[in-house]
């Protein structure tokens, strides 16, 4: 059982920032925390991560006070309740691309009476030492869901996905917009920056924050001022290479 901080903090207009982890490492969880990130996207759609190594990273970042989400191979039952019971306080659900899809992440992700996910005692229960009826309250209340909008169908069926009641993000991938788009990688094209107005537009409208993926702080930057609020700036192999690459280019410079 937990309080969502990276959830409050969005409740409050604010923006989180945080990062995609790939690795299996602790360490890098304790790091990024300790660095100032506000959340963790352990990303097992593109990364090796087993449920159980997703255990010990989600047991590090709350250690060191930092919100893990999990990001998820595909939207099915038992994805993302496994994905929960071991203590993730949020999924993050790739391709969301129309409404019945969006329903079906929350009823999986939810308890009665928002859902229908399945019942037991595991670590995300503090395996089975509190009340049950407890349990499903504040995971029902503390859970997040987020989903990507990452397609030009999803993109196109925006207005009715932000329609289901307790998605709290539309996460906008640029990189698979732009692939969708016939754009591949060109994710400065007018047309990525037009769906990304589109998604501030229809999430905030709807009362849903919106996020998006960035490469660099500065670009992080933009984005908070143009209003998304959960902001994922590159992942660990990613940020952790440019420190590399920048760090021997200085070394052998002449």
């Amino acid at each position: 059982m937990f309080k969502n901080k990276l959830k409050e903090f969005i409740k409050e207009g604010k923006a989180g920032i945080g990062t995609f982890v790939m690795c299996n490492s602790p360490d890098i969880v304790e790091v990024i925390a300790l660095t100032g990130f506000d959340f963790i996207v352990i990303d097992t759609e593109h990364g090796p991560l087993s449920v159980e190594s997703t255990q010990n990273l989600i047991r590090a970042a709350e250690l060191r006070g930092i919100t893990p989400i999990t990001r998820v191979t595909e939207c099915s039952e038992t994805t993302i309740l496994r994905s929960l019971d071991v203590g993730a306080h949020g999924i993050q659900v790739p391709q969301v691309n129309d409404r019945k899809t969006a329903e079906d992440v929350v009823r999986r992700a939810k308890y009665y009476p928002e859902g229908y996910r399945g019942i037991a005692m595991p670590r995300a229960a503090n395996y089975g030492t509190v009340n049950p009826l407890d349990y499903f309250k504040i995971e029902n209340e503390e859970t997040m869901v987020v989903v990507h909008c990452e397609n030009k169908i999803g993109l196109d069926n925006l207005e009715e996905i932000v329609e289901v009641p307790s998605i709290d993000v539309i996460f906008l991938g640029p990189f698979d917009m732009s692939q969708s788009l016939g754009i591949p990688g060109q994710v400065n094209h007018p047309l990525i920056e037009q769906a990304a107005e589109r998604v501030l537009k229809v999430s905030k409208s709807a009362g849903k924050a919106a996020g998006i993926f960035v490469s660099t702080g500065e670009q992080a930057k933009l984005r908070r001022e143009q209003g998304f609020q959960y902001i994922t700036i590159g992942m660990d192999v990613t940020l952790f290479g440019i420190v590399c690459k920048n760090e021997i280019a200085k070394a052998k410079s002449n």
